[in-house]
């Protein structure tokens, strides 16, 4: 179970100030503002460094960022320099006491977290690769807080010897495959420096907070939680690591839109949607273009339908239809249950058939072949959404003149699976196509299609 005093130790984040002997902004430097950053940097470490061969264990280096999160906050204000200092000297008193002072909250969760969180912190070997990550995603986030603040600085006492040590403790850490990764493609330092404008935005502006929260900080402690609940839960590691990293990215459109509040979303009609559909639109012009292609799989599932109760494991995302179309309580069984969308396929042809599915299933799979046309597709899908259902637009296997037609409705579908035209050799036509596992839409008129 989850205890008021670990939520409250969270927060507590807030309160210390980072840099405060210094010229620095007013808002974005507190010590959750830096964890924060530093975890998106680990985030892109671990991706680089699987990508490039290596290994990592997602839950190992998620628990390890929440142990020295902790670790910084239970032994609060002090500079850095001196902490690392009593680290080296004291490191193994200083991590017994932080245990001493946690381990009740910890095992209130789990008690296997708890001795996850003993072994981190007594045992060298213990998560060797995600410390080493986890040390290099800290400096890097430093790195970032002092690049801000050093042109008003110039003329502070010791403040090119800091700059030194800034870049000295960056070079002492090991390197590893990810490290090498992010220096040989600078595209996703600059990714991780977009998300740090998360710093200087303020949760909620229009609403009186105290303390007040940045939209990142706020993100670790959605992350945190998340992580708390499904750990407490027994849910798989997979899952307790898309829970985390749901609840981190669940804000990234607000580097691009800012912050837009429930109740103005809610107020005025159809505005929820149109917000939107311009976050997804910004993400592809502007985020997306600075990471590799594979990683906008991951960010899409974590930023879209951010609320929705999902799951992802081993890159399945949805099921089509589990069970027989005559077996409906079984379906609905199932649909009740599932952690994943469960989306009529055979049991969905026509418009009339959208009411009978309804609670059976959490989404339809539109078919033009069977729906007879784009004109009653287009109500099924406004039927769908009105009745809180999700909509996947498929397609059978069929020449590329049904398949760009079909695909003019993907934008406003939840899935598209629309690849019936690569199953035959004898197209006559070209039309829409896939591009590195996008639905690419022609720039001809009409469907975009040509006979050819």
């Amino acid at each position: 179970m989850l205890t008021a005093s670990l939520i409250d130790l969270i927060h507590k984040g807030t309160l210390i100030q980072r840099w405060n002997d210094h010229i620095r902004p007013f808002t974005g430097f507190t010590e959750i503002d830096k964890q924060a950053h530093k975890i998106f940097y680990a985030y892109v470490l671990a991706k680089c460094n699987v990508d490039c061969g290596g290994k990592v264990d997602m839950c190992n280096l998620i628990e390890g960022l929440i142990f020295e999160y902790i670790h910084r906050i239970i032994l609060t204000d002090i500079k850095p320099p001196i902490y690392h200092k009593l680290i080296a000297e004291k490191g193994a008193e200083m991590n017994k006491w932080v245990i001493e002072q946690t381990i009740d909250e910890i095992k209130a969760i789990d008690d296997d977290f708890a001795q996850r969180m003993i072994s981190y912190f007594t045992d060298e070997e213990y998560s060797k690769q995600e410390k080493i990550i986890i040390k290099f995603a800290h400096y890097l986030a430093t790195r970032w807080e002092f690049d801000v603040i050093y042109p008003c600085n110039t003329t502070m006492y010791n403040i090119e010897k800091t700059k030194k040590e800034v870049e000295n403790a960056l070079s002492s850490c090991p390197w590893f495959e990810g490290k090498i990764e992010i220096y040989q493609n600078p595209k996703i330092l600059d990714f991780v420096n977009l998300i740090g404008k998360l710093r200087f935005q303020q949760r909620c502006t229009a609403t009186a907070r105290i303390p007040q929260t940045s939209v990142i900080g706020h993100t670790l402690v959605v992350a945190f939680l998340s992580y708390f609940f499904s750990v407490g839960n027994g849910y798989s590691k997979k899952r307790c690591e898309n829970n985390f990293f749901g609840g981190l990215f669940h804000d990234l459109p607000e580097v691009l839109t800012r912050d837009i509040i429930s109740p103005v979303k809610r107020g005025i009609e159809g505005l929820d949607e149109l917000i939107k559909g311009i976050e997804v639109s910004q993400l592809e012009e502007i985020v997306y273009p600075l990471i590799p292609e594979s990683w906008t799989v991951d960010i899409d599932y974590y930023t879209d339908d951010e609320f929705d109760s999902k799951i992802k494991e081993n890159g399945v995302v949805m099921v089509e239809q589990p069970m027989a179309v005559s077996r409906v309580d079984d379906n609905a069984w199932i649909t009740e249950r599932s952690p994943l969308p469960i989306f009529a396929d055979e049991a969905i042809q026509r418009l009339a058939d959208v009411p009978s599915v309804k609670g059976a299933y959490h989404g339809i799979n539109i078919k033009l072949m069977k729906c007879t046309g784009m004109r009653e597709a287009w109500k099924m899908v406004n039927y769908a959404r009105a009745e809180g259902m999700k909509v996947m637009i498929g397609c059978m296997t069929e020449t590329s003149c049904a398949v760009s037609a079909a695909a003019q409705l993907s934008p406003v579908a939840d899935f598209a699976d629309l690849d019936g035209n690569l199953l035959i050799t004898n197209d006559p036509f070209e039309g829409v196509k896939v591009v590195d596992g996008r639905i690419t839409l022609s720039d001809l008129s009409g469907i975009g299609l040509r006979k050819l």
